[in-house]
């Protein structure tokens, strides 16, 4: 049986970690910008920034 994200029972757990990840990660954006406010994230290189929570929702898939 598959749910909402394409995941089934079968699904490892690593997998279904990432799933709640990014759905996470999306809410906690969504929050965020409904107030204005900027997240910390890190870049490739280890190096923490500011950004505007409505620009990263620009860069992270929809649900």
């Amino acid at each position: 049986m598959n749910n909402i994200n394409g995941l089934n029972q079968d699904s490892t757990f690593s997998d279904k970690v990432m799933v709640g990840l990014k759905i996470a990660l999306r809410k906690m954006a969504e929050e965020a910008a409904l107030h204005d406010e900027s997240l910390v994230i890190g870049d490739k290189d280890g190096n923490a920034k500011l950004v505007p929570a409505k620009e990263l929702l620009k860069t992270l898939p929809e649900k």
